[in-house]
């Protein structure tokens, strides 16, 4: 299994892209997903949409089936799987972020070698991060 894409998409990062969220966007970071060889999301990002709409923080523009079908295979971008690597990692970080998704993120990225597109401002808190972060 290749667990290496280029650039991972922070979840708020990956449905304003899908949903072409011009608002939220940044130009940069359109133009480095656009630019990438190959854009990367985190398994545990589709629990994260999921419990967002759910809990009607998100509004999807169509099904959750159907906006995942458009937000992988129609996009192009990888779904990147949750490893006992990535959770050994996810569990041992710093406690700068006590949400475990965004923990599973981070541990995603540092395990595939990748660079990340997020909003989050804990992110670069996390030592490890430094020099992944796309701002």
């Amino acid at each position: 299994m290749e667990l290496t894409p280029v650039i991972i998409l922070d979840t708020h990062v990956w449905l304003w892209w899908v949903n072409q969220d011009k608002e939220h966007l940044k130009p940069s970071w359109q133009e480095k997903i656009e630019q990438a060889d190959k854009i990367g999301v985190s398994a545990i990002s589709l629990f994260e949409v999921a419990w967002l709409e759910e809990h009607e923080r998100i509004k999807l523009p169509c099904s959750q089936n159907d906006w995942f079908e458009k937000a992988l295979e129609g996009s192009g971008i990888s779904l990147i799987p949750l490893t006992p690597q990535i959770a050994s990692l996810a569990v041992a970080l710093t406690e700068h972020h006590s949400d475990p998704q965004d923990r599973i993120i981070i541990a995603t990225t540092l395990i595939c070698k990748a660079e990340i597109l997020t909003a989050d401002k804990k992110f670069p808190l996390y030592k490890e991060l430094e020099g992944k972060i796309i701002k």
